[in-house]
């Protein structure tokens, strides 16, 4: 019996984001890996003026149909900022991108790819980065290993077929993101200890805890040095004032000020390291498969969030000024927040396990620390190019 047509259309109204939101649960339910995010936070994801990703990026939502079943979905989007960025870096004029891929098998898949390529074309793009949801410092990336185990907060997670899908679409791998697993409650070896230690002697150094009462104040500072530290990396895109304000309220439940650290050298802030309770593994026990937690879910967020213990910890963000990049004061810095961040994980929130990253391949500062620190990679995503 001949299968049925698969359809694709283009949605933007509220019932169409909806089910756009709800095909990952239906298709993933069978996953134990996968980790339901509220349905409500995805669906403010994709929302135009809930997400500040759309004040400088237009985007398409597809929905595949087949038989009246939705059984997958894309994305197609275009950032203006990642337009304006120096081609080398890779982004740059007329790159679009894609993301946010679901379906039900390959065939499905081939046809949202071919979908969201068409409307990127009739946008005047010549070349694709894919996946990527949506931004690339949201979900930037496909899993390609690690998949024997859930992702952490604010990680990606895909089924192994998709790989498959998009290199048969003629895709060919464009840059290697990894995030590195370490023993927390493990002391670091002698020689970081010594660094650690000979930095703590300097007075002109100090690691303070992120200040709650002057919260704008200090996600500015760290915003700050953020986009001054990763300018010069592969895929950067500068965080708008609107996007760093919206994050910050997002993750300001989940913001341990013995966590966040800034690293002032001469009273000047130069460094910062964002740690986070892994919230995953709480969603995993509290939020059904369906992205709607009942009452009794709720409870044990809201019980988790206040005690916040035992967590596992990821730390999706640090960095160092770019003057001083380079230089054994960067390694130092990075060293002693990531000393006192450990230890207080460690005694303070029961964590056994700290996720690194993610990290680009040729990132050799940050991948010489990792190793250091005895940090084993647990996980690969890789980014994909094709021209248009």
């Amino acid at each position: 019996m001949a299968q049925a047509e698969i359809v694709i259309t283009e949605v933007s109204e509220k019932a169409g984001r909806e089910a756009f939101v709800d095909v990952q649960y239906r298709l993933n339910a069978d996953d134990p890996n996968f980790v339901p995010q509220l349905r409500s936070e995805e669906i403010e994801r994709y929302t135009p003026g809930g997400n500040p990703y759309f004040e400088h990026a237009r985007c398409q939502l597809f929905l595949a149909q087949r038989g009246g079943q939705v059984v997958g979905r894309i994305a197609a989007h275009i950032d203006e900022l990642a337009l304006a960025q120096p081609p080398e870096q890779g982004m740059g004029p007329e790159t679009g991108m894609w993301g946010a891929l679901q379906a039900e098998d390959g065939a499905v898949a081939a046809a949202l790819i071919a979908r969201a390529e068409q409307w990127l074309r009739g946008q005047g793009m010549t070349r694709v980065l894919a996946p990527m949801t949506l931004s690339v410092w949201e979900e930037p990336g496909l899993l390609v290993k690690g998949f024997d185990h859930p992702p952490m907060i604010m990680m990606g997670h895909n089924s192994p077929e998709q790989r498959g899908w998009i290199e048969g679409a003629g895709y060919a791998a464009a840059k290697t993101l990894a995030t590195y697993d370490l023993e927390i409650a493990k002391p670091f070896p002698p020689l970081i200890q010594r660094i650690v230690q000979s930095g703590e002697k300097n007075a002109r150094i100090r690691i303070r805890d992120v200040n709650l009462k002057n919260f704008d104040r200090e996600v500015e500072i760290i915003c700050t040095i953020l986009n001054d530290a990763w300018s010069d990396n592969w895929g950067f895109v500068p965080f708008t004032p609107t996007e760093i304000a919206y994050t910050a309220k997002k993750m300001k439940p989940l913001v341990k000020p013995d966590l966040v650290r800034i690293a002032e050298y001469d009273g000047e802030p130069v460094a910062f390291m964002i740690t986070l309770p892994d919230a995953n593994q709480i969603q995993l026990k509290a939020v059904r498969r369906n992205g709607k937690p009942s009452l009794l879910g709720w409870i044990k967020l809201g019980l988790w969030m206040l005690r916040t213990k035992p967590a596992d910890m990821r730390v999706p963000l640090m960095g160092v000024v770019k003057r001083l990049q380079s230089t054994r004061m960067a390694s130092q810095l990075a060293f002693m927040m990531i000393e006192t961040i450990r230890h207080a994980a460690a005694t303070r929130y029961g964590g056994k396990r700290g996720e690194i990253g993610w990290v680009l391949d040729d990132n050799q500062g940050m991948n010489a620390i990792a190793e250091a620190i005895d940090a084993k990679v647990n996980k690969e995503y890789l980014v994909y190019a094709k021209g248009l």
